[in-house]
């Protein structure tokens, strides 16, 4: 597994081996013991899996409050995302910072988003499956969100808030300056 970290403490990009052949290939995408010393104990108890039709597809910035809130490791069965990460950990030094990665089903990459961060991503391609495994259950209510298009964190999206398509609720998010303090 090649692993590569952040200027952020705690998401890490995480790289499987692919055994190909004229097969296919196979490729072990979580072991919970090479997983604990890179993430530390987490328990995976759900996976969901998306499709997005549209390119520019975007979906987040989700989260879970405590005391369901959730770590999350991400990856692309098809297609491809900008998947991006923002710290809402307001004791922490990189508050409101964000990190991003590309991760396709070409390059193989899972982002780790560890609890205490907020996660989008956009659509690269039409037709993009994404797969990602929780650490706690999910709880409506404790499923908040950020404004996806907030000035303050200035992600670098690859699509204009004009052609980006979004659900409502993700349209109707708050501000980060406007969250209570949810992990301390």
């Amino acid at each position: 597994m090649e692993t590569e970290s952040f200027a952020i403490s705690g998401p890490l990009l995480l790289t499987p081996r692919k055994f190909a052949d004229s097969r296919g290939f196979f490729s072990e995408v979580y072991n919970q013991r090479t997983f604990d010393p890179l993430i530390g104990a987490a328990r995976i108890v759900q996976e969901n899996h998306s499709l997005s039709r549209a390119q520019g597809t975007v979906r987040g910035l989700h989260f879970q409050s405590p005391p369901t809130a959730q770590g999350k490791l991400v990856r692309v069965a098809r297609g491809a995302i900008l998947d991006v990460a923002v710290d809402i950990r307001r004791q922490s030094p990189t508050y409101g910072q964000y990190v991003s990665a590309a991760l396709s089903a070409e390059n193989w990459a899972q982002l780790w988003i560890p609890v205490g961060f907020a996660h989008g991503f956009c659509t690269l391609e039409p037709d993009t499956e994404v797969i990602y495994q929780v650490t706690d259950y999910y709880s409506q209510a404790d499923d908040k969100g950020i404004a996806w298009d907030d000035p303050d964190i200035g992600i670098d999206w690859p699509i204009g808030a004009a052609n980006a398509v979004l659900s409502d609720k993700d349209r109707s998010h708050p501000r980060l300056a406007c969250l209570p303090e949810y992990f301390s």
